[in-house]
């Protein structure tokens, strides 16, 4: 019970942290608090060629890790090609193929009377792409996925999905809101929390299959497994955690030159919190050289990401901006908002994606170790389970 107690303890700090840093800031609440869908409310400082430069070389710094592992200690291993699967595409696939396409098409092309339809298609497209991105790891893990193993699993990353991702509306409001949606008035105000709390289901689904396409590829799971072992020992674990304490009420005092926080915080702060109690986090592997479930869900989020910021950013450069689409965003980054390819988002952002990733499976762990469910989407016929829970 007081481990639970504790992880509960810190993951209210990530909400309360923010909110004094904020306060001792503004002398109150942030400009714009509470407003839902948030908008931009507060002009950021605009570019700077400096922290554009710095964060260029972490980029950089990233981008050669990811690609380069064995100039960091990476070793090369066997990899054992599997048969070929002889499994055809499940049902679901083919049902939502066709759900993805007409979505696809309305939300760019508003033809017709079919414009109608435009606010209401973010769910029925993004849950479609997740029936297709399970109906792939399904053909290429020999009739093995999530929906046709562990439905149940699927049911709670939607819940817990929700509930996240409302956090994260939350904690925007303290980095002056980095991302926003102009067109609120298309929907009532209840209408905007119904339909935004039913979009916010799809956020860890279509992660975690992503990040289960990727385990199929023997190649690429293999090609992170065997790096140097880092073993967190509790000083270490605690010295990350009080720098997530500071960093989470530094979001808040200082919203612009610490706006990267709101994706960083939570993952020294969660995780140090679990690696103290001795619960399994996908840091854990990494004292045994194993660094794939750590990096494929960063990379499985920046994959997904793409097709975000796409299908996003289409819905409204398609249509002159004419404000139909609820769900579309935008963002108002410090410092860094240049370089736009096709997306609202500038190039720089994308890395934020690896932490986010990271962050969505942490809170998920949370809430399995909380309400006590088994937290475990490996799927049979994947290879060599990542943990054990």
């Amino acid at each position: 019970m007081k481990k639970i107690s504790f992880l509960l303890t810190t993951f209210a700090l990530i909400f309360i942290l923010p909110l004094l840093g904020s306060l001792a800031k503004w002398g109150g609440l942030p400009p714009g608090y509470g407003i839902f869908p948030v908008q931009n409310d507060v002009q950021d400082p605009g570019f700077n060629l400096i922290y554009f430069i710095g964060a260029c070389v972490i980029a950089a710094f990233i981008l050669a890790f990811l690609l380069f592992p064995r100039l960091f200690g990476f070793k090369k291993e066997k990899i054992v090609r599997v048969a070929k699967s002889k499994v055809s595409f499940p049902i679901w696939f083919w049902a939502a193929f066709p759900i993805l396409l007409i979505c696809w098409f309305i939300i760019w092309s508003r033809a017709g009377f079919v414009s109608l339809l435009e606010p209401y298609t973010f769910v029925p497209l993004w849950w479609a792409f997740i029936l297709i991105l399970d109906g792939i790891v399904y053909k290429r893990n020999n009739g093995v996925s999530l929906l046709s193993s562990k439905l149940y699993i699927m049911q709670l990353l939607a819940i817990v999905s929700c509930f996240s991702w409302f956090a994260f509306e939350y904690l925007n409001f303290f980095v002056m809101e980095n991302w926003y949606y102009p067109n609120k008035d298309v929907f009532s105000n209840f209408g905007n929390i119904f339909w935004f709390a039913l979009s916010y289901t799809t956020v860890l689904p279509a992660i975690i299959e992503w990040y289960l396409l990727l385990q199929t590829f023997p190649a690429l799971k293999k090609r992170y497994s065997n790096g140097p072992k880092i073993h967190l020992n509790k000083p270490l674990l605690i010295a990350f955690y009080i720098v997530g304490l500071i960093l989470a009420f530094g979001m808040g005092y200082f919203p612009f030159e610490l706006f990267f926080v709101l994706w960083v915080a939570l993952v020294p702060m969660l995780s140090a919190a679990m690696g103290l109690i001795g619960f399994w986090t996908p840091f854990t592997s990494i004292k045994n050289g194993n660094w794939s479930p750590i990096l494929l869900i960063a990379i499985a989020t920046v994959a997904n990401g793409f097709f975000w910021e796409m299908w996003n950013f289409g819905s409204e450069w398609f249509n002159e901006g004419i404000p139909v689409n609820p769900n579309y965003w935008k963002y108002s980054v410090p410092y860094l908002d240049k370089i736009h390819i096709f997306s609202e988002m500038p190039i720089l952002g994308y890395f934020g994606y690896l932490f986010f990733g990271v962050n969505c499976w942490v809170i998920w762990l949370t809430g399995a170790y909380v309400f006590k469910f088994d937290p475990n989407f490996e799927v049979v016929g994947t290879g060599d389970k990542a943990r054990e829970h």
